[in-house]
């Protein structure tokens, strides 16, 4: 069987000779780690720097989970970036491609602070927004989706992710999470007129893909709306206004053939999963096992069958030692019983992940689960 097939196989609860070994990539200072252990060549580092994203591949893994084509994101054209200030301190305060007002230590590699955003009042979201987010033409390279149609869905030995876009992280990145929570109660005609806005975006950016011949083993969306204790907006906001966009995009996947939507949100999802369910995403990713111990199990007994999981793996393993992977490998082998789910590390692997972990954790994954 091929990559592709196995994870068809294992999420629709088929048999599959084996468990696709699967990856989430890793944090850019972990290469720089790696290449000043000597772990690969000048050569090797530098074209991953430009893009090559196979080291993890070439420690064993098969291939990393996520999308492989998609429509460009929320704003055409975005917003230049502009700096607004630097102190002495080094804290740099700018604008960001999204409108938002950020601030950052020049240098870091944690979230920036977010200080404000273009996005004030419904004169700036006519005036500078909702120009920006129009579907149309000026989005779409129809010829390079027929090339992809024709050429990778009849030759593709992974699985083929289609980016369907993001429903309400791509609004938080315009607004920030402040400003975004005040604007469901102090203007709900806006808010809801955002929220179609990038609904109906997506909508139609899917339906060009679709149209033009590309055929996905999975729908793949992106939303990072959740932190350690739960999600970043009222689940029966979120329910209200959110849920239906979902629902618009995951039926049209329907008609074509696609019936696994798969979604990346971090942090404790936990109150968001039924919605999530209820309007046809049924793969929720990556699992953060963080402080909070996600796990795919509470939410099958819970849910039943349609909901499929990948990822779940605690990537803090990997800095540890041999004996921390076989205490995780053994873990996620009765998740893996469960069906329709395929372990993944939670989240691109950090900088202190051991090159050797890596090795011994495929390896070690393969004699238990096949291959």
């Amino acid at each position: 069987m091929t990559d592709r097939e196995r994870v068809r196989a294992v999420l629709h609860y088929e048999n599959y000779d084996r468990m696709p070994l699967v990856h989430f990539g890793i944090w850019t200072e972990l290469l720089d780690v790696w290449y000043s252990q000597g772990k690969m060549s000048r050569e090797y580092y530098e074209e991953y720097k430009k893009g090559r994203r196979d080291v993890l591949c070439d420690l064993g893994f098969d291939f990393e989970w996520g999308a492989q084509i998609g429509v460009a994101g929320a704003l055409v054209p975005g917003f230049e970036y502009k700096e607004l200030s630097r102190d002495a301190d080094g804290n740099v305060t700018y604008i960001n491609g999204n409108g938002l007002i950020e601030q950052i230590r020049e240098g870091a590699t944690s979230i920036p602070k977010t200080i404000g955003t273009l996005l004030e009042d419904r004169k700036a979201w006519e005036k500078l927004y909702k120009p920006r987010m129009t579907p149309g033409e000026h989005r779409y390279n129809r010829a390079a989706y027929r090339s992809f149609a024709e050429g990778y869905n009849k030759t593709a030995t992974r699985p083929v992710g289609m980016y369907v876009g993001s429903y309400y992280g791509w609004i938080r990145d315009m607004l920030g999470v402040e400003a975004l929570a005040y604007l469901q109660v102090d203007d709900e005609e806006l808010y809801a007129e955002i929220i179609e806005t990038v609904g109906e975006l997506n909508y139609q950016n899917a339906k060009v893909m679709l149209e033009e011949g590309i055929r996905p083993d999975f729908g793949h969306m992106w939303e990072d709306i959740c932190f350690k204790n739960g999600p970043l907006v009222n689940p029966e906001v979120f329910a209200k206004y959110v849920g239906p966009q979902y629902r618009r995009v995951t039926e049209l996947l329907r008609q074509y053939g696609c019936d696994v939507v798969s979604l990346d949100c971090d942090g404790c999802i936990d109150k968001l999963v039924p919605i999530w369910l209820e309007n046809g995403v049924n793969v929720m990713f990556p699992i953060e096992v963080g402080t909070w111990n996600a796990s795919i199990e509470p939410w099958r007994k819970k849910y039943g069958r349609e909901l499929r999981g990948v990822g779940g793996v605690d990537k803090r393993v990997f800095a540890q030692d041999y004996s921390a992977i076989d205490r995780e490998i053994e873990r996620i082998k009765r998740l893996v019983d469960l069906g329709g789910y395929i372990p993944c590390p939670d989240h691109r692997l950090p900088p202190e992940t051991k090159w050797e972990n890596v090795q011994y954790y495929c390896e070690k994954f393969r004699k238990v689960f096949g291959g």
